[in-house]
């Protein structure tokens, strides 16, 4: 499909602009880490294809959007599916979105990505949220030191690959949003560790496109073991090394995962929600 180089109220930022926009984002930290962080991946490694926009007054008007924003919609369409940024004290910039009828068909849904809970509650003054999943982003500012700690002799830790990625996308929680495409390009590119033991995949992270620590899962037959934590521990330095900000969104019911990351010295720093928006 063809790429939009400007709607009614931004306009395509092309990649040599992405430095700069990056560096303004900085300004409005910890709120812009997730759009700050996809900027970085994406220069670093493209890892995703997105398009980045920016309002018309940038940086005046501090709003910036990428598209897609969740990487499978019902119809495929990039201009589907959004990531948004502003300050949560800027919410009223929203209603550059939602009167932008260029780059959005405003009669549609229209899927948004996890994104700060103020920007969603201005959103609902025009549209019908549904389908909302909240998240809290927690950020590690002193990522752990070396730690002695060491897997049984019959544990073995392993650089993912594409290859493992099947197992990976059977049990993720939500394989309907994210298609197994997304972790293959992931673990091409990012940092990605799976725990084995006896040859049997039983827990594994990855690096997401966004910069944070992203689906760690143990297979419930291992758990209870430590191999959650060690594989946080070791990638939460990794990302760290690399000149990323290490930071997670937990649901606010994942007491196991809150528990585990406080103890790594990860903070919740404010919520954010993800939902399908309909027109009211």
């Amino acid at each position: 499909m063809e790429i939009v180089p400007e709607g009614k109220n931004f306009r395509l930022v092309t990649k040599d602009e992405l430095p700069a926009v990056a560096d303004i984002l900085v300004q409005y930290m910890p709120e812009s880490l997730k759009f700050h962080q996809t900027i970085q991946t994406y220069l670093n490694n493209k890892v995703w294809d997105f398009h980045f926009y920016v309002a018309k007054n940038w940086p005046e008007d501090p709003i910036c959007l990428h598209f897609p924003g969740c990487t499978s919609t019902p119809n495929s369409h990039p201009y589907e599916s959004v990531t948004i940024f502003c300050p949560s004290e800027r919410a009223d910039l929203v209603d550059l979105v939602t009167t932008e009828d260029i780059l959005l068909d405003l009669t549609k849904p229209l899927y948004l990505n996890f994104t700060h809970e103020a920007i969603v509650n201005r959103f609902e003054k025009r549209y019908e949220a549904q389908d909302k999943i909240t998240g809290d982003v927690y950020v590690c500012d002193n990522p752990p030191t070396d730690s002695n700690e060491q897997l049984p002799p019959d544990v073995e830790l392993v650089r993912l690959q594409p290859e493992h990625m099947q197992a990976v996308h059977d049990l993720y929680p939500a394989s309907d949003i994210e298609c197994r495409e997304v972790f293959e390009k992931l673990v091409a590119e990012l940092p990605a560790y799976g725990i084995f033991v006896e040859g049997q995949l039983a827990a594994w992270m990855v690096q997401s496109y966004y910069g944070a620590m992203f689906s760690m899962q143990t297979r419930p037959e291992f758990r209870r073991k430590g191999y959650g934590i060690y594989l946080a521990r070791r990638l939460t330095k990794e990302v760290a090394a690399r000149g990323y900000k290490p930071f997670v969104m937990i649901r606010p019911e994942n007491d196991a995962s809150r528990s585990l990351y406080s103890k790594l010295g990860f903070e919740k720093r404010f919520r954010t929600v993800r939902a399908v928006l309909h027109p009211r």
